[in-house]
């Protein structure tokens, strides 16, 4: 499959909680999907060994159909993460998490249309006439509707993948609660081939009778019948329900995605290898820490990494302020204890007050076991909380609790718990000015503000860029089995001319597109490098050739030279023969030439 169009992906997408099977390569055996959006795929399979399928970095190739649309969707992704379970079982699930590259063709309008006017879809099972007209009326415009007069009729709407509510109608008692049994026992027990979805995962069951039998309150008790209904209902009561049931689904999957994505986290902490960064480590030799910049942090990193201070790291976007949280964490005292990550801005205030403080059962609709939270889970280590200004008032008080009293209380629980966990915060803009605008409190500001590192922009520390990209160059040689053989002359003066707004992410993108774009031990030149980088470096460079008056008179003449040679050599495709034609010159001299500039060409 090739990929034949770039689609630009928004930061952020909500997901679908749609059921439905891909087909990728590398291939992953009982691979579904559990939720979809614009940026990305949550995956959940059965390989055949724990090196089965794509590892994190890696790249793959996917293809899924859209339920009802029919419309197959292809399309190339990256491996976010990657959590396999401890033991292999028969019912143990790998789960995966993939940001969506590219498309083929115009697949990706298609997905994002489905997304944008997808409704949820309940079943209604078993219902009479007058309860058809009924419930149209009382949902029409919230949910979308799909009838069956049996249990095959169910399999099949089940098959779709994206029902997410089954409401059964019992006037046929017996035939009703014999239906319930059924789809709560598949609801309660994983697919023996471990290719089914987890029981917290499947669709809400609703019962709707003048009665409800003994049985069927059991079933309710046990937490596997979301709700029993009595007629006649108020429409919007009717309604409300429904939309309780079916909208769970989704926050249950995106705390599934999240729980997992949290536990690889941990896992990965545990086992990464440390003495890189032991504390007798010499930090300042790591790529990007020579510049003088970048010295001073260093120090300031050392100052604070063995002390339970509270770190606020302030930086543009990119600057690597989650990878100089890792680093104090493992320069403290608390290395052997897990590091804790959450971004802030990805989930909404109830969600991510739910994930650092935890809640228990019953707490809200969904909450069906006790979670213990981020902070308790993170207790004698440390979390690290990226992108603190986006969090609300509300949370921001209770951070403001955890931060002087170490008390942590769940969500719907009365009991407080203590914890010990180092914070280390960070913020792409100035606090102080959220703080003078009335966007964030101060009291907070305050006790985080206590030790501050800003981090300089790569544009600051140009000492650092060629070495970062060396460094990304080797990494993505390693992680996308390529060997391109290092930066030509022409390549780096780009990378060194270049006003990197997006920082060190920006520079590892840049060499991972490269990367991906060299071919055997190729050297990575202009072609490689991303256009609007190659202009601006080529307009800086011509400004100072014609414009600049420093440098001997060989010197600019050099210069001239080369910025001709490559304009004939970009005219002319890269062919050293055309281009020596247009400037009526040896092609052998030429190549000469280009090769002593550094402009490192193909030939014909």
């Amino acid at each position: 499959m090739t990929a034949t169009s770039e689609n630009p992906i928004p930061l952020r997408s909500e997901r679908k909680p749609l059921y439905v099977q891909v087909v990728t390569q590398p291939a992953l055996h009982g691979c579904w999907a559990v939720n979809i959006s614009e940026t990305g795929i949550g995956l959940i399979a059965t390989p055949k060994g724990p090196t089965e399928g794509p590892r994190e970095g890696e790249e793959l190739e996917m293809a899924f159909t859209l339920p009802d649309s029919r419309a197959r969707i292809r399309g190339r992704g990256v491996v976010r993460w990657r959590h396999d379970p401890l033991e292999r079982e028969e019912s143990a699930v790998t789960a995966l998490g993939i940001s969506f590259q590219s498309f083929e063709g115009s697949d990706g309008v298609t997905l994002k249309r489905y997304l944008l006017d997808h409704q949820l879809y309940v079943a209604v099972v078993f219902p009479e006439e007058a309860q058809m007209r009924s419930l149209r009326e009382a949902l029409e415009g919230h949910v979308r509707l799909r009838f069956a007069s049996s249990p095959e009729d169910v399999d099949l709407l089940l098959g779709r993948g994206d029902i997410s509510a089954i409401m059964v109608c019992g006037r046929d008692e017996a035939r009703a609660v014999a239906l319930v049994e059924r789809l709560a026992l598949k609801r309660s027990e994983a697919d023996p081939t471990g290719a089914g979805p987890a029981s917290d995962l499947s669709p809400r069951i609703l019962y709707c009778a003048p009665a409800v039998p003994t049985r069927l309150v059991e079933l309710f008790n046990q937490g596997k019948i979301f709700r029993a209904l009595t007629p006649p209902l108020e429409p919007l009561a009717l309604r409300q329900a429904v939309l309780q049931a079916s909208r769970e689904l989704g926050m249950r999957t995106e705390q599934r995605r999240a729980a997992l994505e949290l536990e690889r986290n941990l896992l990965r902490e545990r086992a990464r290898e440390a003495p890189r960064l032991s504390p007798q480590a010499d930090v300042t030799e790591e790529p990007g820490f020579r510049s003088p910049a970048m010295r001073e942090v260093v120090e300031m990193v050392r100052v604070a990494a063995p002390h339970r201070v509270a770190v606020l790291l302030q930086g543009e976007t990119g600057t690597g302020k989650e990878v100089l949280a890792r680093i104090i964490h493992r320069l403290s005292g608390r290395s052997d204890l897990p590091l804790v990550v959450q971004d802030c801005g990805a989930l909404t205030e109830t969600l991510l007050e739910s994930e650092l403080f935890g809640h228990v059962k019953g707490a809200f609709t969904g909450a069906v076991v006790d979670h213990p939270g981020l902070f308790v889970l993170a207790d004698g280590g440390t979390i690290f909380l990226d992108e603190i200004e986006n969090t609300t008032p509300n949370l921001q008080s209770k951070l403001l609790r955890v931060l002087e009293s170490g008390d942590v209380r769940p969500v719907g629980s009365t009991q407080v718990r203590r914890v010990d966990v180092r914070i280390i915060a960070a913020s792409n803009r100035d606090l102080s000015e959220e703080v003078r605008e009335g966007r964030f409190r101060s009291d907070l500001f305050y006790r985080l503000n206590s030790f501050t590192i800003d981090l300089p922009p790569l544009r600051e520390r140009p000492e650092d860029i060629l070495d970062l990209a060396r460094h990304f160059l080797a990494h993505f040689n390693r992680t996308l089995r390529r060997a391109a053989s290092g930066l030509s002359e022409e390549a780096e003066q780009i990378l060194m001319s270049a006003k990197w707004p997006g920082n060190v992410r920006e520079l590892r993108n840049c060499m991972e597109r490269a990367v991906l774009l060299s071919t055997g031990e190729e050297w990575v030149t202009r072609r490689h490098l991303p256009p609007n980088l190659v202009a601006g470096a080529r307009g800086a460079s011509r400004q100072q050739v014609h414009a600049s008056g420093s440098g001997s008179l060989k010197e600019r003449l050099e210069q001239l030279e080369k910025e001709i040679i490559r304009e004939a050599l970009e005219r002319n495709g890269g062919v050293v023969r055309r281009a020596a034609a247009a400037l009526e010159m040896d092609p052998v001299t030429l190549g000469r030439r280009v090769r002593r500039h550094g402009l490192i060409s193909k030939d014909s």
